[in-house]
């Protein structure tokens, strides 16, 4: 039996605090790249009681996705945003998801994103990464932006960190490690950039910045 939204959100109150919980839930976070990073962010984004999600990409589920990303073996085919906004719904069937399947790029970024307070960064591509760096700092100031950079191979875990890079602009992951060097992508360290990614996005929230 699915619990009433009721007694979800008195369950997260009782972990995270009434107040804070109330941030968590009126809060609007997009996701940019469904992938390993992006997938991950959500998941842990839902079970912190974010209130609604915005989901962008527009790539389908591939079978070489599965050992890194949060898809069903079920879901090789499907779009990852529909996908995904189904795990999402199992896991927190009370959250609001807007789904675009599409490419964002400098025509539709702006109004893709006009409604997030924070935006995440999670392209697997290094010039759609720095379209969107760019785009946001020089057109969307105001709005809080984190982003992945370095998480290939199979480095010290230790060396995942998050940086402060502007007043709104986080920066998680080594900073170094690059697929493209054939490293490779591994599940743990993967989902340890992407759990810093989502702890910062609520930690803003939560009015708790780094130095």
């Amino acid at each position: 039996m699915i619990p009433t939204k009721e007694e979800m959100d008195a369950a997260l109150e009782m972990r995270q605090g009434k107040e804070l919980q109330k941030r968590f839930s009126q809060a609007t976070v997009a996701i940019c790249g469904l992938g390993g990073l992006g997938s991950n962010i959500a998941i842990s984004l839902a079970r912190a009681g974010i209130g609604k999600l915005i989901l962008i990409d527009f790539d389908e589920v591939d079978v070489t996705n599965l050992h890194r990303q949060q898809y069903k073996a079920c879901q090789v085919g499907i779009y990852k945003t529909e996908a995904l906004a189904e795990n999402l719904r199992e896991i927190a069937p009370y959250i609001e998801v807007d789904t675009y399947n599409i490419k964002v790029d400098e025509n539709n970024a702006q109004e893709l994103l006009r409604e997030a307070d924070i935006i995440c960064e999670a392209f697997d591509n290094a010039q759609a990464k720095a379209m969107l760096v760019n785009l946001v700092l020089e057109k969307m100031p105001d709005k809080y932006l984190v982003a992945g950079s370095g998480m290939a191979g199979m480095g010290s875990p230790n060396s995942i960190r998050t940086r402060k890079i502007m007043k709104h602009f986080y920066l998680c992951g080594d900073g170094v490690s690059d697929v493209a060097d054939d490293i490779g992508l591994v599940s743990p360290r993967v989902m340890l950039c992407a759990a810093h990614q989502a702890h910062t996005v609520l930690r803003i929230l939560a009015n708790q910045f780094e130095v």
